[in-house]
C-alpha cells in the first residue's frame, strides 16, 4: 500500500511516498532555514508564503522520485496538527484538493505520532507497546504508545520544551538558529562540568519537564557577565547547559519506564539528534536492561516521511477526513486516542 504524504507544519514544505508504512520511496523536503536565520526564528507569515510557493514542485518530485502517479497511490495522508496555523492550513487545503481531484481517501496525521512513526521506518522490527520521549522545538512529552493509533500523555512540559530553550540560549550565545545544533558542536569543545544548573521540582507533576528557569538562568549567567565586562567561554556553558538538560530528560524518563516496567524506549523528534541527548538516553536505556530505538539522523526533523509511516497506520485503524477538514493550532495525543476509543464502542 503506498501512501503520499504531505507535511507543512512549521518552516519544511515536504512530501513523501512511503509502502506499507515502513518503505520509503521518496521523501523531499524543501527547507526554509537560510531566510528564518535572518530574523533568529521562523516568522509564521513568511513560513505560509513560501510553502504556498513550494507545495506543488514538492509533491511532484516526490512522486517522480518514487516513481509512481496518481493511479499508484492508495491513500493520501497530511499533518493537519499541532503547529502554525497558516503553515497547516497550506498543507491541508492542498491534501483536501488532491483528494477530491483524485478521489483518494485522506488521512489527518497528527505531528506527533508522526515524530514517533519515524522510528518505524529506522526500525522495521519496532512494534507497540513502548514508552516513547518526544523532544522537539515546541514538544517535550513522554508518552506511552499502546498501540499504533492510542496514545497516552505520561509527562509534558510545563512551559518552554527542550527545543525551544536550545534555540534561546543559542541566541544568547550568538549562534545562528536554528541554534540546537550549533549548541551540540560547541558542546564538544567544552567542559561539561564547568557550571552547575539546578534541575527544576515540580510538585504535581512526577514526569513532567520545565526549562524555562534552566534557559533564563544561562541567559541571565552571559548577561551578567557582559554587563561586569568578564570574558565567557561558550564551548562551556553550551556543554553545562546540554548535560543539564540530558540529565532532566534521563531522568524523568528512567522514573517513567521504571514505575511502568517498559523494555522498550523510543526517542522522537528533531532534538533527538543531538549527540549528548542521544547519548544520555542509550545510557538511561542500558542503566533499565530496556532496548532503545532512536530514528536515523534524516528522520528525526520535520520530515513527510514519517507522515507517510503513522498515516498507512491510521489509515488501517479507519481514520478518514472529508472536505471539512481544518488544521489546529494544538492538539494533545490523549484527545486523538479518546475520539479513536469512542469510535471503537460505536
Amino acid at each position: 500500500m503506498k501512501i503520499l504524504a504531505i507535511e507543512s507544519s512549521c518552516d519544511e514544505t515536504a512530501a513523501a511516498v512511503v509502502e506499507n508504512g515502513r518503505t520509503v520511496l521518496s521523501n523531499i523536503v524543501a527547507s526554509q532555514i537560510e531566510e528564518h536565520k535572518l530574523y533568529g526564528g521562523v516568522v509564521p507569515e513568511i513560513a505560509s508564503r513560501r510553502h504556498v510557493e513550494s507545495i506543488c514542485g514538492v509533491v511532484s518530485e516526490a512522486m517522480k522520485e518514487a516513481d509512481v502517479g496518481f493511479s499508484d497511490i492508495d491513500a493520501l495522508a497530511v499533518t493537519y496538527a499541532p503547529g502554525l496555523i497558516g503553515a497547516l492550513l497550506v498543507g491541508v487545503s492542498y491534501a483536501k484538493g488532491l483528494s477530491m481531484a483524485t478521489g483518494l481517501p485522506l488521512v489527518p496525521v497528527h505531528h506527533i505520532a508522526g515524530h514517533i512513526a519515524a522510528n518505524y521506518i529506522t526500525h522495521p522490527d519496532l512494534e507497540p507497546p513502548f514508552l516513547c520521549l518526544v523532544i522537539s522545538g515546541g514538544n517535550s512529552h513522554i508518552v506511552e504508545v499502546k498501540s499504533y493509533t492510542e496514545y497516552r500523555m505520561i509527562g509534558r512540559t510545563r512551559d518552554d520544551a527542550a527545543g525551544e530553550s536550545f534555540d534561546k540560549v543559542a541566541r544568547t550565545l550568538g549562534f545562528p538558529y536554528p541554534g540546537g545544533k550549533y549548541i551540540d558542536e560547541a558542546a564538544k569543545a567544552g567542559s561539561r562540568t564547568a557550571y552547575k544548573f539546578t534541575h527544576p521540582k515540580i510538585s504535581d507533576g512526577e514526569y513532567d519537564f520545565s526549562f524555562s528557569g534552566l534557559k533564563t538562568a544561562v541567559i541571565n549567567l552571559v548577561h551578567n557577565a557582559e554587563q561586569r565586562g568578564e570574558p565567557i567561554k561558550k564551548e562551556d556553558i553550551a556543554a553545562s547547559f546540554q548535560k543539564t538538560v540530558a540529565d532532566i530528560l534521563g531522568e524523568k524518563l528512567y522514573a517513567a519506564a521504571k514505575s511502568l516496567g517498559y523494555k522498550k524506549i523510543v526517542v522522537a523528534g528533531g532534538v533527538s539528534a543531538n549527540s549528548g541527548i542521544r547519548a544520555k538516553m542509550k545510557s538511561v536505556a542500558d542503566s533499565l536492561g530496556a532496548r532503545l530505538y532512536l530514528p536515523e539522523l534524516k528522520y528525526c526533523g520535520d520530515n513527510a516521511a514519517m507522515i507517510g509511516a503513522q498515516g498507512y497506520y491510521d489509515y488501517l485503524a479507519g481514520r478518514r477526513a472529508d472536505g471539512s477538514l481544518n488544521a489546529l493550532a494544538t492538539l494533545s495525543l490523549d484527545d486523538i486516542s479518546i475520539k479513536e476509543n469512542e469510535d471503537e464502542r460505536n
